[in-house]
């Protein structure tokens, strides 16, 4: 039995095919698109699924949409009408999309080739059946936050084997995700691309500002909050904050690529404090209602690594799941395992234990795309010896692009599409930031750590939540390894990490060990293959494009080793080169 699952129209669509109860593909449209963020029907993720199952779309037992679009579109229309005449301009400009494209769902499934069943589930749901039924656990508690599904932004549920109940929801314009993309825009950033820039911007100031932002967002004894909504204007404008909220703040909203002042980093350490508070505040209640210590968590605020980090501490669960896409390209996995398990009422076949879910590329088809673009290479005579020599580059402090197996599922580089480098150099952050991600200097980088040293190294969780596996949870780096590993320690001591187990890609984990042996330390600088403004790379030709427009030195690409400088920029002209 074969159901795909789909998300689409509002940012990361993606696709996702199951099995018998097992996922076996799942990908975002963008890295096929080279759209980052990519919003439209995921086509190419669609296809991409039906060739690693082997099938056509006739051949599909069910398709999964993550949402009811008709409800959607209502919630919308009601906002419309409230906050008319308002509204008039946003109204008139979003309507079109709506009617050539997001109604049409039914059309573009049936496009595909496919003319049977279609489940259109709700938003919030999709999201919790992606945190639960891939999780570990057979009873769990389910908290999902982000910006808006249909009408909700956080839902308390539970699951049960493969039953997911929802009991409590808070409805728009109330969000805490919406609170966290405000304030995004208004410290100039991009809204839904880089509410983990204002993250990493946080520990660089001090939450100062807690009385505006109790002003913004209040909650209640029964765990619901509400927004301030005076302040807030994306309920009729295009933009989000109001003149009110920069009113509070005393200080206009943020041009984007303008300087960054200590005022701006107080205000996303003040955002952070007053997440984390409102999100804790959530959990307790969550916890009080329903006695469960198995916590699953979904949603874009799910992403939100620093918080993740504490909520065991802070909290009373004692084991928490985050699958590697919690934000809303997760929810086309989720609807597809809804529909299996919970709609069908099979049994459960599946934990998510690995990320590496897209695509691959074989030896031969890698020499094959080089060969046609008179690509200078060597060739490894093993994996062994891929290991040894990337961690000898990263050991001499060059740049290593790594392109090796299957594509990672969610927004972080996992070690399937990573560049590597050296985190004892102290000067690494810098050489990344400027020559390779062309990206803001605040921005720190994530360290890679064999799961066997993971304790000696950081102040973590014991036992360590598997959303440590997907670079999903912020702990303190211990204090006498901080010197040690300057690259991978952010200014509040901290380190984002990503645990690489033998079982999940021995080749990356050989390479970990590889560079201990040499340098006594366990860890890597692992960030994502890409630059600035761009998805993470897919295919042989994305990586090392992607390597000649920056300052990578090499890359490692399945069993061939290219050097950057061999292959000289004058001579390469990508829009003339063989893509496959």
């Amino acid at each position: 039995m074969h159901i795909l699952g789909i998300s689409a129209y509002y940012h990361d669509s993606s696709t996702c095919i199951v099995r018998d109860g097992k996922v076996i593909a799942a990908a975002q449209e963008e890295r096929f698109s080279r759209k980052k963020h990519d919003l439209c029907f995921p086509v190419n993720a669609v296809n991409y699924c039906l060739n690693e199952a082997g099938i056509s779309a006739k051949q599909l037992d069910a398709v999964a949409f993550y949402e009811k679009p008709y409800l959607k579109f209502e919630r919308l229309l009601m906002q419309f009408i409230d906050t008319f005449p308002r509204s008039m301009s946003v109204f008139v400009e979003s309507i079109p999309s709506w009617l050539s494209e997001k109604l049409l769902v039914p059309k573009n499934i049936k496009d595909l080739g496919y003319n049977g069943k279609v489940y259109y589930l709700e938003h919030h749901l999709s999201h919790a059946a992606s945190a639960f039924l891939c999780s570990p656990y057979k009873k769990a508690a389910i908290l999902t936050v982000d910006g808006v599904g249909e009408f909700a932004t956080t839902t308390f549920s539970t699951g049960n084997d493969t039953e997911i109940e929802l009991f409590k929801e808070i409805h728009f314009p109330h969000s805490l995700g919406l609170l966290y993309s405000t304030i995004t825009a208004y410290l100039g950033f991009t809204v839904n691309n880089s509410e983990y820039k204002v993250m990493g911007l946080a520990p660089w100031g001090k939450p100062v500002y807690k009385e505006e932002f109790d002003k913004l967002i209040r909650t209640f004894d029964d765990g619901s909050f509400e927004l301030g909504m005076d302040y807030f204007a994306y309920t009729h404008e295009k933009k989000m904050p109001s003149k009110k909220l920069e009113g509070l703040f005393g200080e206009k909203t943020r041009e984007k690529e303008s300087q960054i002042t200590q005022f701006h980093k107080d205000v996303a350490a003040s955002l952070q404090a007053k997440t984390e508070e409102v999100l804790f505040h959530l959990l307790e209640n969550l916890y009080s209602e329903t006695k469960l210590e198995n916590l699953c968590m979904a949603g874009g605020v799910a992403l939100n690594s620093a918080a993740n980090g504490k909520i065991l501490s802070k909290t009373p669960f004692k084991r928490i799941f985050i699958q590697p896409a919690a934000g809303d390209a997760g929810t086309s996995m989720g609807a597809a395992l809804f529909v299996y398990n919970s709609i069908m009422k099979n049994p459960r076949q599946f934990v998510l234990n690995s990320a590496f879910l897209g695509p691959s590329f074989s030896d031969k088809e890698v020499q094959d795309y080089l060969d046609k673009n008179s690509i200078k290479y060597y060739k490894f005579g093993s994996r062994a010896e891929i290991a040894k020599k990337t961690a000898e580059l990263v050991n001499n402090n060059f740049v290593v692009g790594w392109f090796q197996g299957r594509m990672e599922w969610g927004p972080r580089a996992l070690g399937a599409r990573s560049i590597l480098s050296n985190p004892t150099n102290p000067k690494m952050q810098g050489i990344l930031n400027l020559k390779v991600k062309h990206r803001e200097k605040f921005r720190p980088f994530a360290p890679v750590v064999l799961f066997e040293e993971v304790n000696k190294w950081f102040e973590c969780d014991d036992p360590l939540p598997q959303a440590a596996d997907y670079m999903l949870m912020v702990y303190p780096v211990r204090k006498e390894k901080r010197k040690i590993i300057p690259a991978v320690t952010h200014v509040d001591g901290t380190g984002r990490l990503q645990v690489i187990r033998k079982e999940q890609h021995a080749l990356y984990y050989q390479t970990v060990q590889e560079f201990q042996k040499l340098s006594g330390v366990p860890i890597m600088i692992n960030t994502s293959f890409n630059i600035r403004g761009e998805p993470i790379v897919c295919t042989p030709h994305d990586a090392y494009k992607c390597m000649m427009g920056t300052g990578i030195d090499y890359l490692a690409m399945e069993n061939c080793l290219i050097k950057r400088i061999d292959n000289p920029k004058d001579l390469w002209d990508s829009e003339k080169m063989a893509t496959d």
